[in-house]
């Protein structure tokens, strides 16, 4: 059951309102309470929702969104959020709430499922609005099915692409760590299994105890040679088949046995079977590279992305794929494996031509980009793409440098998307993802990347208003007062 928000008196409409006090409306969050388009955001919002007849009624959408901009914004913990809101009432006006309250409407956990309800392409939704980008429409898509070819005179603005890798918040992994997490997992699903007499009253020889020593000596070591890890790694091999086959048995005698496990115990079971095959086929092939690779029990679609960064070969986390048109960024495509973002230049470009109408004139983008096939489709549709034209350098040498000089400058406005991940990863939460799930991850990153947007349409918003206070200061000095008391 969803109750709809019967809107926010304004600023001055009731005395009652934060205790009879005025609210100044030059602060930044009467100013994005004034900018989102709520109705719109709960129309869309109440789309993705399952009919709830019975319950409690849920939270309206702008208490909802508003408190996942919120966190983003400040960068803090959701104990944080719920103090905040109770402590400033700007952000409580900014909620949608007529009157101040002493305590947050919501306590900490509700803000994680408010995570779980909003989905990442609402966010990316909602982001499309606040920057001025049209819904994608099929209108413009041809009848006859064939592709649209248009012309440089024809194509209008500036796509920036690229992709960085988000951290997420797990232990760094292991290949003995690993198999030792799973080897504790598994003792304790063969503990329950005896507990509910399944284990016809003996319990199962685990060699627990030697097993945790012969780990704990690798790991304190300080110096790990090939041949000791390698040894630790046959060594909880070893532990973790003999757990593994005394589950199958007891599963094989008893097979209500599944049963007495809880949701989470059984998902964690599948999961170190998984890691076991995984870890055992490396072993024996002597590598240290497989598909879909488990590196992490609590998040396992958590993949290793190798990216060759500096200080940092590997991370784990995941792969996004982000655009700059008109200085604002936008999330085109997030995967947690780690896809060739080449590969996904042709289709971000045709959700452009789905949003604008037109293909975008120049297209900057890395190296990586810059494969045969997308240059073949650049050209097709007159795009101009970034970095050094094919074939034999340039007979004259005035042309050549004027070429170079174009791609010096080219690469300059590429930089743009650079800053802007340097921004997210060290100002917001995308130098770490700190939530547990996919899907609140997905929505973590999507979250930043509209709050990012929402400070920058502020400062833009800020400029206008002092150019036109200037401007009345310097045409108009008898009215200069009144606009600067505005």
């Amino acid at each position: 059951m969803y109750k709809r928000h019967n809107g926010q008196l304004s600023l001055y409409e009731s005395p009652e309102m934060f205790g009879g006090l005025p609210l100044n409306p030059e602060n930044d969050w009467i100013k994005l309470g004034q900018m989102l388009p709520w109705d719109a955001i709960e129309d869309r919002y109440l789309q993705e929702q399952p009919e709830e007849k019975t319950g409690q009624p849920a939270t309206s959408a702008r208490m909802t969104v508003g408190a996942l901009i919120i966190k983003s914004w400040y960068n803090i913990s959701d104990e944080r959020v719920t103090q905040e809101i109770a402590m400033n009432p700007y952000l409580q006006y900014f909620l949608g709430l007529t009157e101040y309250r002493y305590e947050c409407p919501f306590d900490a956990s509700s803000i994680s499922r408010f995570r779980k309800r909003v989905s990442p392409e609402l966010m990316i939704w909602v982001n499309d609005l606040v920057t001025g980008r049209p819904e994608e429409s099929s209108a413009i898509e041809n009848h006859d099915g064939e592709d649209h070819i248009a012309d440089d005179e024809n194509n209008e603005g500036t796509l920036i692409l690229d992709a960085t890798c988000v951290p997420q918040d797990i232990r760094f992994p292991t290949d003995a760590s690993l198999l030792n997490e799973a080897r504790l997992s598994a003792e304790e699903i063969i503990d329950i299994f005896h507990k509910h007499g399944l284990t016809d009253g003996k319990k199962p020889r685990t060699y627990r105890k030697k097993a945790r020593n012969q780990y704990n000596s690798f790991s304190k070591s300080r110096k790990k040679s090939r041949k000791s890890i390698r040894k630790a790694i046959k060594q909880q091999l070893g532990y973790l088949r003999r757990d593994l086959e005394y589950i199958r048995k007891i599963v094989e005698k008893h097979p209500e046995a599944l049963s007495f496990l809880p949701k989470r115990k059984y998902i964690r079971l599948l999961i170190i079977q998984e890691v076991y095959r995984q870890q055992n086929e490396m072993f024996q092939h002597k590598k240290h590279q497989i598909n879909d690779r488990i590196v992490s029990l609590s998040q396992p679609w958590v993949r290793p992305i190798v990216r060759g960064k500096q200080g940092a070969d590997v991370e784990f986390g995941a792969k996004v794929e982000m655009s700059v048109h008109n200085g604002f960024l936008r999330v085109e495509h997030l995967s947690w494996d780690a896809f060739n973002e080449s590969t996904t230049l042709q289709d971000s470009v045709e959700k452009f031509r789905k949003a604008y109408g037109h293909y975008p004139q120049r297209v900057l983008a890395d190296t990586i980009f810059r494969t045969r096939e997308n240059l073949k489709y650049c050209k097709k549709h007159g795009i101009h793409m970034n970095g050094p034209k094919l074939g034999r350098r340039h007979s004259d040498e005035k042309e050549y440098k004027k070429q170079l000089r174009q791609e010096w400058l080219e690469s300059g406005e590429r930089g743009a998307i650079e800053r802007e991940f340097g921004v997210g990863k060290r100002r917001y939460t995308l130098d770490c993802v700190m939530t547990r799930l996919q899907h609140t991850s997905e929505v973590t990153i999507c979250t930043t990347v509209l709050v990012m947007n929402l400070r920058k349409k502020l400062r833009l918003l800020l400029r206008k208003i002092l150019v036109w206070r200037l401007w009345c200061w310097i045409c108009q000095p008898e009215r200069s007062h009144f606009c600067f008391a505005a």
